[in-house]
């Protein structure tokens, strides 16, 4: 008969900096969750989600692929193409030719997508207010400058090979 030991060794057990990584990591991901439940609460009243919210935004400035969406958002192209299509679908977007690539159409928002987008940022932008004024914009550009740099050693992580 085979016994278990009563308490087995620790398998791969994280240095300080990969504890304070993992202890980021979930705190991001919690803040994502939250600010997806806001951002859909501040878009419902358009009758919009935040991930439709995210693409009109993308477009608001100048049309892009679906492909530059995705990657501006660091999306899968294929979730970013079902909230296009959804959009376009209601009037919210249109695909445009691109100049560029024949087979990647440029999205572009519509005078109705101009206007959806327009509630939301009337909303959001008293929400961001308070928000920011609970926490301080001074630790929030601190916040920032950190999340910068751990998104550039993510970004570079991925393109080092293996």
């Amino acid at each position: 008969m085979t016994t278990v030991p009563d308490r087995q060794h620790a398998v791969n057990v994280r240095t300080p900096a990969g504890d304070a990584f993992s202890g980021l990591a979930y705190r991001v991901l919690r803040l994502a969750g939250l600010l997806t439940a806001s951002g859909d609460a501040l878009a419902r009243p358009a009758g919009q989600s935040s991930a439709r919210w995210q693409v009109m935004a993308a477009v608001e400035v100048e049309p892009m692929s679906v492909s530059g969406i995705a990657r501006a958002l660091g999306l899968a192209r294929q979730s970013v193409q079902r909230v296009a299509d959804a959009l376009e679908a209601g009037g919210l977007i249109a695909y445009d030719d691109n100049p560029r690539h024949r087979r990647a159409r440029l999205v572009r928002l519509t005078p109705a997508g101009r206007s959806a987008l327009g509630t939301i940022q009337a909303a959001q932008a008293p929400w961001a207010d308070a928000v920011g004024a609970r926490v301080g914009a001074e630790k929030l550009d601190r916040v920032n400058r950190v999340l910068d740099l751990v998104l550039a050693s993510l970004i570079e992580a991925d393109r080092e090979p293996g």
